[in-house]
């Protein structure tokens, strides 16, 4: 299919009839946003200027946003028995993502440390993943059946790496189209890129897979074919302000950002993106016009502050591509 974002407003079904369906392997962790003019030395002590609680976990907000988008969601990952635990399943109900979720009473549910510069918008973070670090390959075997029903299955690197690579084996052994937002950045094995159809690192994560630095369009391009190379059927690179580089063999493409406004904030962006490319890509949608898409889930998402409350609807999108 072919067609334009604003198709994404009828459902449509791949070859193997399995609708708009997404699963995301990930994690949940509570956000303590912390707003400053900037990160304190060691043994300093600043004035914030704001403090905010609220959802996370790279996973969590890519599920998120994917369900706001229409998409049907489930979401794979480890809680605690606590109140960030039930904080994770109030903010997926409200989003409409099923929780496939095993809740362990000797751990705790994971959170992050988010410094978010006042005058700029841009940010640092430190995750505790919690219980989400003791995701294996077993839980992934044990949700197996809905993986393999899924249209995309997306993963990132929170969780270890043998429950990323687990489902990545489920889902390529079923024919799903596999995505890897390889984040946090770190080198990885061909073998893992060999299961992902799309890989989408950002510019620091792309060195951290490739050793180029990524100083400009051609530079990732260079890298993006480095990723082919060993492996991987398409790299997704995200380039800020540049917007997203598409890159497969035979089709190499620049989408530009698409800005909604003044930016907020930019901590849950590439989360955004990556919710509304795998939600295009489930529905069909060609897949540089799925990192169109993907740019106008961001470009919403960074003018609000926060992350999974940062998630615009399927309406918001629609209207900001018919403006441009």
């Amino acid at each position: 299919m072919t067609g334009g974002p604003r198709a994404l407003s009828h459902h449509g079904a791949d070859s193997a009839g399995r609708g708009n369906k997404l699963v995301v392997l990930g994690v949940f962790v509570a956000d303590t946003s912390y707003h400053a003019d900037r990160m304190p030395r060691i043994g300093e002590t600043l004035l914030g200027r704001g403090f905010k609680l609220g959802p996370g976990g790279k996973g969590s907000n890519q599920a998120v946003a994917a369900a706001r988008l229409g998409a049907g969601v489930s979401m794979v990952t480890r809680l605690g028995v606590d109140a960030f635990g039930d904080t994770a399943l109030a903010t997926w109900a409200e989003a409409g993502v099923a929780p496939l979720v095993t809740r362990d009473p000797d751990s705790y549910t994971g959170a992050a440390f988010i410094f978010v510069e006042a005058a700029t918008g841009d940010n640092a973070i430190i995750i505790a993943p919690g219980a989400a670090a003791s995701l294996s390959a077993a839980d992934l075997d044990a949700r197996a059946e809905a993986i393999a029903a899924a249209s995309v299955f997306i993963t990132q690197l929170e969780q270890p790496l043998e429950a990323a690579v687990r489902g990545l084996e489920i889902a390529r052994g079923a024919g799903v189209t596999t995505i890897l937002n390889p984040a946090p950045g770190r080198p990885l094995p061909d073998a893992v890129l060999s299961l992902c159809d799309y890989v989408t690192p950002n510019e620091t994560e792309t060195e951290d897979l490739t050793g180029v630095a990524v100083t400009g369009v051609e530079a990732a391009r260079e890298a993006a074919d480095r990723l082919i190379a060993r492996g991987a059927g398409a790299a997704v690179i995200t380039l800020g302000a540049r917007g997203a580089l598409y890159h497969a063999p035979g089709r190499s493409v620049l989408v530009p950002v698409i800005s909604a406004g003044p930016v907020v904030e930019t901590t849950g962006a590439g989360d955004a993106f990556n919710g509304g490319f795998a939600t295009a890509l489930s529905r069909g949608v060609d897949p540089v016009e799925a990192v169109r898409f993907g740019c106008a889930v961001a470009g919403i998402s960074v003018t609000r502050p926060g992350t999974a409350p940062s998630m615009p609807s399927l309406d918001e999108v629609e209207a900001l591509l018919a403006r441009v």
